[in-house]
């Protein structure tokens, strides 16, 4: 009996995005791929503006294959991100474009001044 039963949600650490879908490595024996069509309800134009590569995921087994140790997967229905980050927004301060104006002038000229000495090294 697989560790992987159809239904169950798991974790996954996503290795791989195709045109087609997200690949999702398990364990040390077990990969998984969430189809494209188990993304969304709705139409998914870009897979990449689901799931980044490197990002832990929560998915729902739909279906195993032991003797290859595959699993289908999907992420349709589920809350699937794992460390949700909020649109903080950046509190506005009192001094608005002030400090990069005052400063653009010098922090060019020094890198000018580095790439130049780069350069004759």
């Amino acid at each position: 009996m697989s560790k992987y039963e159809k239904g169950k949600i798991i974790t996954g650490c996503v290795s791989g995005i195709e045109n087609y879908g997200i690949f999702v490595t398990l364990d040390e024996y077990y990969s998984g791929l969430i189809h494209i069509s188990e993304i969304s309800n709705s139409f998914v134009r870009n897979i990449n503006d689901y799931v980044n590569i490197g990002e832990t995921i929560k998915a729902k087994v739909v279906d195993t294959d032991e003797d290859n140790y595959h699993v289908k997967l999907s992420i349709k229905d589920i809350d699937y991100r794992i460390n949700k980050q909020k649109n903080a927004k950046i509190p506005e301060t009192s001094h608005g474009f002030t400090p990069l104006s005052n400063n653009l002038d010098k922090w060019i000229s020094n890198k000018l001044k580095e790439a130049e000495n780069n350069m004759g090294k």
